[in-house]
C-alpha cells in the first residue's frame, strides 16, 4: 500500500509538473505573439504623448476613417446577421438538395485571400470589368467607394454568423420547434418564440465576432477603395 501511494503520489506530481509545462508554453507563445504586438502597437501609437495620439484622433481624416468604418460594419453586420440566421436555420433543421454545396459556399470567404476576394469585385465591377460598362452608363460607382467597401467586407465576413449558429442549432435538434408546429405555431412564431430565444448568446457571439472582423478587415477593403 505504502509502494502504491508513493506511486500515486510521484505520478500525480510529474502531471502537474506537466500541467504547469503546458501552461507556461502556452502563456509564453500568446504573450509573444499576442500580447507583445498589440503592446508595441500602442507604445508606438503614443509614441510622441497622449495629446499628439488624441490630436492625431481630431483629425478630420481621421473622424473621416472612423465614421466610414463604423458605417460599413453596420452594414456587413446586418447584412451577414439576417443571412446567417437564415442560413443556419435551413442547414440545421430541414434536409433538402444542394445542402453540402451551401454549406461549402459559406465557408468558401475563409479559403480566399481578402486581396483575391477585393480584386474578384474589381473583375465585376471595374471599369474594365463585367458589369463596369453597364455601371458606367448609369453613372454608378461601386469601386473607390462605400458601396464597393461594404461588399468586400460583406463577402470577407461572411460565415462567421451562419458558422457560430450552425453547430449550436444541430446541437438542439428538432424537437422544441415540432412541439410547437403541432400545437399549432406559424413557421414565423416558431422561430421567433422557440428558436432565436434559445441561440440568443450565439447570435451575440456571432454578431461580436462578424464585426470585429470586419472593423479590422484591410486586405480587401484595400483593393476595392484604391488606398483611398
Amino acid at each position: 500500500a505504502t509502494e502504491a501511494l508513493g506511486l500515486g503520489f510521484r505520478v500525480g506530481v510529474l502531471a502537474f509538473g506537466a500541467l504547469i509545462a503546458v501552461i507556461a508554453i502556452a502563456l509564453t507563445f500568446l504573450g509573444v505573439f499576442v500580447v507583445l504586438p498589440l503592446l508595441l502597437v500602442f507604445a508606438e501609437a503614443c509614441s510622441k504623448g497622449i495629446g499628439a495620439y488624441f490630436a492625431a484622433l481630431s483629425d478630420p481624416e481621421a473622424l473621416s476613417a472612423i465614421w466610414l468604418t463604423l458605417v460599413v460594419a453596420a452594414v456587413s453586420v446586418s447584412i451577414n446577421l439576417v443571412f446567417g440566421l437564415m442560413a443556419a436555420w435551413a442547414i440545421a433543421k430541414f434536409e433538402f438538395r444542394g445542402k453540402t454545396f451551401l454549406t461549402t459556399l459559406i465557408d468558401l470567404p475563409f479559403s480566399v485571400s481578402p486581396v483575391i476576394s477585393g480584386l474578384l469585385f474589381v473583375l465585376l465591377f471595374g471599369a474594365q470589368g463585367y458589369w463596369g460598362a453597364w455601371l458606367r452608363d448609369h453613372d454608378i460607382q461601386v469601386l473607390f467607394a462605400v458601396p464597393g467597401i461594404a461588399l468586400a467586407t460583406t463577402f470577407v465576413t461572411f460565415p462567421f454568423v451562419a458558422r457560430a449558429l450552425i453547430p449550436l442549432m444541430q446541437e438542439q435538434g428538432t424537437q422544441e420547434e415540432e412541439a410547437a408546429i403541432s400545437l399549432g405555431a406559424s413557421g414565423l412564431q416558431t422561430f421567433f418564440r422557440v428558436t432565436l430565444p434559445n441561440i440568443k448568446w450565439g447570435v451575440l457571439y456571432g454578431v461580436l465576432l462578424c464585426n470585429a472582423r470586419a472593423m479590422g478587415e484591410f486586405g480587401a477593403v484595400s483593393v476595392v477603395s484604391g488606398h483611398i
